[in-house]
């Protein structure tokens, strides 16, 4: 738009005199917020998962197989499995939390559609609804291009102590 400027993502400046918050900022510092939550997520990093998309109540993963997370038989572990459901959901509910309080998994059902193998697991959470003490979230592991689970969470908020 001729007159307007965006100024580091923060603000779109209208003439001279004018300026109103830039709405595409807010996914920004929702990205940083999640991704200083994210340095504490030890576990997520031992087994290589990385965040790849964070907007608001829904959040992907993904993670490159390599032989430590298979089984056996060479498909994905199902605990991995479950965990980068359970990680997509968690990290999707806290979107929507504000910063300084956290989300508990309370309850986690997966169901696996077919074993996982191939590449790369990616993972995709999403709330249903939102509350003050509950959110209920579903998410969908994908390997390579395939649904290999479904899950649903029920994610606790936990308020600083």
């Amino acid at each position: 738009m001729p007159g307007s400027r965006v100024g580091a993502g923060r603000v779109r400046t209208f003439g001279p005199m004018t300026t109103v918050p830039n709405p595409a900022a807010a996914p920004e510092s929702l990205e940083v917020r999640i991704r200083r939550k994210l340095t504490r997520q030890h576990f997520m990093h031992l087994i290589g998962a990385d965040l790849t998309t964070i907007e608001p109540g829904r959040v992907e993963a993904e993670l490159t197989l390599e032989q430590r997370h298979q089984q056996h038989r060479g498909f994905a572990h199902g605990g991995l499995v479950a965990t980068m459901a359970d990680l997509v959901a968690g990290f999707a509910a806290v979107t929507l939390v504000p910063d300084g309080v956290g989300v508990v998994t309370v309850e986690l059902k997966t169901s696996y559609l077919h074993p996982g193998v191939g590449e790369k697991l990616r993972a995709v959470g999403w709330v249903l609804k939102g509350g003050k003490r509950l959110f209920f979230c579903e998410s969908e592991v994908w390997c390579d291009d395939k649904l290999i689970a479904k899950a649903s969470a029920t994610m606790a908020v936990v308020e600083p102590q």
